[in-house]
């Protein structure tokens, strides 16, 4: 049974908020899967402690036989591949969520270079059997605007497949930066990933060579700072461990700072940040590379008054919950109406409803309670959570870390 969580605005804040941040768990995950791949695995420093990280972690320790990873997305698209090249029969499962989320663009991709897959349930979803097999490399084509996690699980395993993959994406590519991230930390083992032209990725055979890795501060994690320093305007935060120079998509909610009269300053991997001005009257965004944190901008924006249209946001869909759906029925709760296609965009012109106040649901979505929590420094009412535990899929001392700004108890 789901626990509510009341949230109180503190009556005296602090006058500056030192925040440790989560280690990326995109970062985690693929180091993983390329670690188990590996002769000589390497050491990872700072690890993410997330749940989706722990998944990949017990799976891979595991006997790989029968493995539930819950409701994380990634585990279930990189495990699926990488179960395709391991010896034996495995059973990979979900959540029910999970088990609603559609997986048969990899599965037919993998069955193609001869994966032996078979569905335990309705085809096209998880759970599935698979069988171990050998792969053959060559030409795979997936269409651009499918999740990037599909084409990462391929790019993972590229290494060990003889002659590699050579990846075509059709259409419009949304996420690239995932894929380049890939790349980058393919590069880091030895191997030489690279694009082909605009619009193709080559990931040759070759031999892993690991070297200890430091994983980065998560700069998703980063936008739900940025919302409280939006509407925290006498308090400063130190963000870290923070690269400027990152591999993650999200770190382009940097170049959002001046949208929200913020201003960040970097010492070393410690940024910064305050707000100096105010909020433009209305934000424009194209969310195709960075949907996670759609939910934060969404929720920021109708409270600053900020009138806004995003789009590029396709994948909301099919994420841990329909994020689009749930958008619109919570923001109703505080007194918001946002209106959408039900499709790629979401849009916001100042309409107000009345609230009630109701317990936001979170939908087993951890993106959806921290982008609301916030929301309570500019309210005048408490808010409230339902099932707040759901930030342990990828920021588990979220409410810790609050806690100087907003007192969080159970109902």
């Amino acid at each position: 049974m789901s626990q509510v969580y009341i949230l109180r605005r503190r009556a005296d804040l602090p006058k500056c908020v030192d925040v440790s941040l989560p280690a990326s768990k995109s970062i985690s995950n693929r180091l993983l899967i390329l670690n188990a791949l590996c002769e000589t695995p390497c050491q990872i420093d700072n690890l993410s402690d997330s749940d989706d990280t722990k998944v990949m972690v017990e799976a891979l320790q595991g006997d790989l036989k029968h493995i539930d990873i819950g409701a994380a997305g990634t585990a279930m698209r990189f495990l699926t591949a990488y179960l395709t090249l391991q010896p034996g029969v495995h059973e990979i499962t979900g959540s029910e969520r999970m088990r609603k989320r559609p997986i048969g663009t990899l599965v037919d991709a993998l069955r193609s270079q001869g994966a032996q897959i078979e569905y335990m349930g309705e085809a096209g979803y998880p759970p599935l059997r698979i069988t171990g097999a050998t792969l053959k490399g060559g030409d795979v084509v997936f269409p651009g605007d499918i999740s990037s996690q599909y084409i990462t699980a391929f790019m993972l395993i590229a290494p060990i497949v003889p002659g590699g993959f050579r990846i075509s994406l059709t259409g419009t590519i949304n996420s690239r930066p995932y894929i380049d991230m890939t790349m980058a930390i393919l590069r880091r083992y030895g191997i030489d990933a690279h694009w082909d032209g605009n619009s193709t990725v080559v990931v040759p055979e070759g031999k892993l060579v690991s070297i200890p890795v430091n994983v980065e501060g998560d700069w998703t994690a980063v936008s739900y700072w940025y919302a409280l320093a939006a509407l925290c305007p006498d308090v400063k935060f130190n963000l870290m461990p923070l690269d400027e120079v990152s591999t993650q998509g999200d770190s382009l909610t940097a170049s959002f700072l001046n949208a929200f009269g913020l201003k960040a300053e970097l010492n070393g991997r410690v940024s910064s940040v305050c707000r100096v001005s105010a909020p433009l009257a209305r934000f424009e965004y194209d969310f195709r590379n960075q949907p996670d944190m759609a939910q934060t901008y969404v929720v920021l924006c109708c409270l600053l008054g900020v009138s806004f249209k995003f789009n590029g946001l396709e994948s909301l869909k099919i994420k841990e919950t329909d994020r689009i759906s749930a958008l619109v029925a919570e923001l109703k709760k505080i007194g918001y109406v946002i209106e959408t296609n039900d499709k790629d965009e979401i849009w916001y012109s100042g309409q107000r409803c009345e609230a009630s106040y109701e317990p936001i649901k979170t939908y087993k979505d951890h993106r959806m309670a921290m982008a609301f929590a916030p929301a309570v420094m500019s309210l005048n009412h408490d808010l409230l959570i339902d099932d707040p535990g759901v930030v342990s899929k990828s920021y588990p001392d979220f409410w810790n870390d609050i806690a100087p700004l907003i007192d969080v108890q159970p109902q």
